[in-house]
């Protein structure tokens, strides 16, 4: 396996995904703004997505991979076995929970959106909402089963493509939205859940070569799917940390209005880097380190998890340097259009500025939990997540009332902080990893190839001042012309210094 190449397969497809969700997103905004109905609406599309993310974006990987890998070295009959018995209890599990969901949907829209609640007519449109949105749950859990069976067998091309679907979808809806007038939030919320099983059979033509579905309701399962499942909730809770703690932030929001808008628009941006500087590298990592632990190579494990954090410093520290300096005009020339407001553009860029902070963290909880979940430990990360998540509440509502919204996104770098340097420390006491000699060194390279990026995106902001202006029609092109120039800037500093090495693109890990 080629580390990079892989990753750039995986991510390459992601960022075709995430573009579309920008330009998905730049129509929510221009028609929905920051409305009330555009909360409810957010808050309805969270909830599935918040699962999507979970499950779909490498931590089902998490629990899942390591297993599989070790059924697949005991041959492909045990392998298929072992996927049978998983996907008939996920069929079952997630049928069951959507229907209850369902049933007590009110109950389930006020815990997750209580600042709805003294608004009826806000708690009404966001139930009704959830209620159609919620079957994409069902849907994107078992299309995520299928990912992870194509990622372990280092197919990551389809899996990486099939959140395309759902932007595609959706886009579709906007684009006819004239028609729609105000039905448009209920034909969006339908489009959700359409979206996801496009993307069921769109992987399962794909997966169909390493596994066919037979169903089975026969009850009796294996030692290794009843350990599969005792490590399944640890591996989301601490995988999907982040995405747990901005759900947190979503329900603490909600108490303010236009809040959850605000966070929104914000983590649409800082989630691009995240989907290749964090999520791609663990998702792509994740089979090959199972396969170097299990075969007990201690050489090949230090090397694979050193080049895989240097890659993901490399990617995440030059995007946190360029969202410090630029998150006013980014959020400006990406969402100051139509209904969204110059108040709803300096509030955004307010969250994706603190927001910034956290991103090399984010990154960082992603790849280190990886060489804890190839090891088959799932416990450890758990209760780190785990206090974490205590501690952004802690620190979100003890200040919410006197600083307001902008207390989540600090809250929330703040605790992810935290997460990956209580990971790096039980790491280093299991000796489970180590820096190598390179890593320091290209780290301090990375450091220096950012700032003088930083440097120059400064200049660009300020000579572009004009273009960027909210006022301004075409300040989207602009930007775009800004990072790409940026882009090949760090680039061009990064391998005149030897932040990256031009042979690690061919190098077999």
């Amino acid at each position: 396996m080629n580390l990079i190449k892989s990753t750039g397969t995986f991510g390459f497809y992601t960022i075709i995904s995430r573009l579309l969700g920008y330009l998905r997103d730049i129509l929510i905004a221009v028609f929905l703004g920051t409305s009330f109905i555009a909360d409810a609406f957010f808050v309805a599309f969270r909830i599935p997505n918040t699962f999507r993310r979970l499950f779909a974006e490498g931590t089902f990987n998490a629990a899942f991979v390591p297993s599989y890998t070790s059924e697949m070295i005991k041959g492909s009959s045990k392998s298929k076995k072992f996927a049978g018995e998983i996907f008939n209890l996920l069929l079952i599990g997630l049928f069951f929970l959507i229907l209850i969901i369902e049933l007590f949907m009110p109950t389930f829209v006020g815990l997750i959106a209580p600042g709805f609640t003294g608004d009826s007519v806000k708690i009404k449109l966001a139930t009704d909402l959830t209620r159609i949105t919620f079957p994409f749950l069902m849907f994107i859990s078992l299309a995520s089963f299928f990912s992870a069976i194509l990622n372990s067998h280092n197919r990551f091309a389809a899996a990486s493509a099939a959140p395309i679907i759902l932007n595609i979808v959706l886009i579709g809806i906007l684009i006819f939205s004239k028609k729609l007038n105000d039905q448009l939030v209920y034909y969006l919320s339908y489009g959700v859940s359409i979206s996801g099983l496009l993307q069921l059979l769109f992987l399962y033509k794909f997966v169909n070569k390493f596994y066919q579905v037979q169903f089975n309701f026969n009850f009796k399962f294996s030692k290794e799917v009843k350990l599969f499942f005792k490590k399944l909730l640890p591996s989301i809770f601490s995988s999907g940390v982040t995405q747990i703690n901005i759900l947190v932030g979503t329900i603490i929001a909600s108490f303010q209005a236009s809040a959850v808008s605000y966070l929104y628009y914000a983590d649409r941006i800082y989630q691009i880097n995240l989907a290749i500087a964090g999520i791609a590298i663990g998702v792509v990592i994740l089979p090959q380190l199972s396969k170097y632990i299990h075969e007990r190579k201690k050489e090949k494990i230090n090397f694979i998890q050193n080049k895989a954090l240097e890659l993901s410093m490399f990617l995440s520290i030059p995007a946190t340097t360029a969202l410090l300096i630029g998150s006013d005009e980014i959020i400006s020339a990406l969402f100051g259009y139509g209904s969204f407001s110059s108040e709803a553009v300096f509030n955004s860029a307010k969250a994706l500025y603190y927001f910034s902070f956290g991103l090399p963290a984010f990154a960082l909880i992603k790849v280190f939990s990886s060489f804890f979940f190839a090891n088959h430990d799932t416990k450890t990360p758990f209760f780190i997540s785990l206090i974490s998540v205590f501690l952004n509440v802690f620190l979100s509502v003890y200040f919410f009332e006197s600083i307001g919204f902008i207390i989540i996104p600090i809250a929330t770098s703040i605790s992810s902080w935290f997460n990956s340097l209580v990971l790096f420390i039980f790491l280093s006491n299991k000796n489970l990893f180590k820096f190598n000699k390179m890593f320091i060194i290209k780290f301090v390279k990375i450091i220096l190839s950012s700032i003088l990026m930083g440097i120059f995106f400064l200049q660009l902001i300020s000579l572009l001042e004009t273009q960027l202006s909210y006022e301004y029609n075409f300040k989207f092109f602009y930007m775009i012309l800004a990072v790409i120039l940026c882009i090949i800037f760090y680039f061009i500093i990064s391998f005149f210094i030897k932040a990256f090495d031009y042979k690690d693109l061919k190098l077999k890990y």
